[in-house]
């Protein structure tokens, strides 16, 4: 077994392979993809109806373009040589990726909250992608180049201080930390507070019963069922119904056995289809309502197709044949704490899926209405977030000792991010010529 001066000088030795430094660059590989032509790959196995509406999505802003343009960074990521200090990645590591939700003890926690692209892989990827975003959104929000460049450094700061110290603590220190909601209230200006409180309130409301309220009625009969708002909440065909009821038993499975007996205590009461997100509109989604102790005693339940992560191509063969079941436990191993009903299945055409909580006192903020000060703070807070998740799967002491106590690899990160804005800008236009000549059809952003 390793020394932690061992493990540290293994970090150290990996800025020979990749100085800090050298993360402050960024030129396009003359082999790049055509980032439109990855957005096209990527829509090939989507529903063909949705499709439209993902570009729309994607139209709307350089920001909105950004969070559904995870597996055209993905390859620009993988140009550089990396460091070798693996962890697991959250895979597309942007702003609106972190939220509070409530933990089985019913605490509401602050954390990464999206691992559709989960893989092992270096850390710095998710580094990037968290810093880039800040950048893009500082800069739509209307921040000068040089406090969008002052944003991102702050994140990665974050991170790199949070790193080294849990450096310092021990295994279970580590895997306890956590961060709770209400931890967040002094970080943010007095002025703003009110506001937050707000905020947390409204997400610990945020559960089954409050969706029980907003997307039921009921029918002639007296039964309850989801209200359909077309294309973005659709009721399930005869055909979808009877699949989900033949995979239901395949999902309670991979439960462990005494939330087996919890999910027993449910009935089965209505289907629909759902559009969620930027990036994965378009793949597969469905809610289910079921039914505890009487109608008044909800739960939802999403289903939500899980492909191949956009990671894959440029890292080993993840260890999980089932992609449902690499995002679950990608989810379980980074996540302080997660939803008791997390599980997998295989659905119709073998099409993988994973199941969890539609409403489980979720909340995200409202990163297009941050003054530069409140950025500043939410983007330390999930450069923070982001280094918990990280030291719980990979050697967090090398990491620490790689990234050291000086700000290189901060302000280098901090260089990047300000340049991949421009790139992701060229992107979005490209995306918005092309949509303008008919060559992409994409739907108002609903």
């Amino acid at each position: 077994m390793t020394t932690p001066s061992e493990r540290a000088a293994r970090g150290r030795e990996a800025r020979k392979r990749a100085p800090r430094s050298s993360h402050g660059r960024w030129i396009p590989s003359s082999q790049r993809p055509d980032p439109l032509a990855v957005l096209e790959r990527e829509s090939q196995d989507r529903l063909p109806d949705l499709v439209p509406l993902r570009y729309g999505r994607m139209a709307v802003s350089p920001f909105a373009f950004f969070r559904g343009a995870a597996g055209i960074m993905a390859a620009d990521l993988a140009a550089p040589r990396h460091t070798g200090l693996t962890v697991q990645l959250c895979g597309d590591a942007h702003l609106l990726n972190f939220g509070v939700y409530g933990s089985p003890e019913r605490t509401l926690l602050f954390d990464v909250n999206d691992f559709d692209e989960t893989l092992p892989g270096p850390f710095e990827w998710d580094v990037k992608r968290l810093a880039a975003s800040v950048t893009i959104a500082a800069l739509q929000n209307g921040s000068t180049k040089p406090k969008a460049h002052r944003a991102a450094l702050v994140a990665t700061e974050a991170y790199r201080t949070a790193m080294s110290r849990l450096a310092e603590l021990g295994e279970l220190e580590v895997w306890y930390e956590r961060i709770a909601a209400d931890d967040l209230l002094p970080l943010v200006r007095r002025g703003e507070r009110a506001r937050l409180s707000d905020r947390l309130a409204r997400a610990r409301r945020r559960t089954s019963l409050q969706a029980f309220a907003k997307l039921t009625e009921t029918d002639e009969s007296g039964a309850r069922r989801i209200v359909e708002d077309p294309p973005l909440l659709e009721r399930a065909t005869d055909v979808d119904r009877v699949g989900l009821g033949k995979i239901f038993s395949d999902y309670r499975s991979s439960l462990s056995e005494e939330r087996r007996v919890l999910l027993d205590r449910y009935r089965f009461v209505d289907a629909a289809r759902k559009v969620v997100g930027v990036g994965s509109v378009g793949t597969r989604c469905f809610v289910l309502l079921l039914e505890g102790r009487d109608d008044g005693d909800p739960l939802f339940l999403q289903i939500k197709e899980a492909g191949r992560s956009v990671l894959e191509p440029y890292l080993p063969p993840t260890a999980y044949e089932h992609q449902g079941r690499r995002v679950v436990a990608g989810q379980r191993l980074t996540q302080a704490a997660s939803d008791i009903f997390l599980g997998w299945m295989t659905g119709p055409g073998q099409r993988h899926f994973y199941w969890r909580q539609l409403r489980d006192m979720k909340g995200s903020a409202e990163v297009e209405t941050m003054s530069p000060a409140t950025l500043r703070n939410y983007a330390r807070l999930c450069g923070r977030a982001l280094a918990r998740a990280h030291a719980r799967s990979g050697d967090r002491i090398a990491i620490a000792g790689y990234l050291g106590s000086s700000d290189v690899f901060d302000r280098s990160v901090a260089d990047f991010s300000l340049a991949y804005a421009g790139q992701n800008a060229d992107d979005y236009a490209a995306l918005g010529a092309a949509i303008a000549a008919g060559v992409m059809a994409a739907a108002p952003g609903a």
